[in-house]
């Protein structure tokens, strides 16, 4: 439903905190589903951990962030400029159930729970296969910068 160019359009993020590679589908004011595929040449992994490689728990959270912010720009109908910031203001409940390793396509389900008062909430869930690795429920807001 959106490839990496598309998603290069929306998301101000780029390599290496770039975290989602392809958007699999796309419901706008409901859900997106979006991957990102780990890979040994991520720069992480030279030290989390040399010895065995681990994907970061916290990186799995700010793939499922920019996800979530990508279903929140389809919702509103928006294409965020440079004057336009999209920030985390929380995150409850996050667990982690399976380590992520190179090689690992991580799928992230995203729904919008709620959309008040410029603040999102989404429930968020990252798997490899049928094996969840980490959940989390989000809050994010947009605001507008000076410049």
């Amino acid at each position: 439903m959106m490839d990496i160019h598309q998603i290069l359009k929306q998301l101000p993020h780029r390599y290496p905190i770039l975290l989602v590679d392809r958007v699999l589908e796309l419901h706008k004011g409901a859900s997106i589903r979006a991957l990102k595929n780990v890979t040994i040449n991520e720069p992480v992994f030279t030290g989390h951990f040399p010895h065995r490689p681990v994907f970061p728990g916290v990186l799995m959270l700010e793939a499922l962030a920019q996800t979530a912010a990508l279903l929140a720009f389809a919702t509103l109908g928006v294409t965020p400029d440079d004057q336009t910031v999209y920030y985390f203001a929380g995150i409850d409940g996050a667990r982690f159930k399976r380590p992520v390793e190179p090689g690992d396509q991580l799928v992230m389900d995203v729904t919008l729970e709620r959309m008040k008062a410029g603040i999102f909430k989404f429930k968020g869930v990252a798997r490899v296969g049928d094996e969840v690795a980490c959940e989390a429920e989000l809050m994010c807001t947009m605001r507008r910068i000076a410049g």
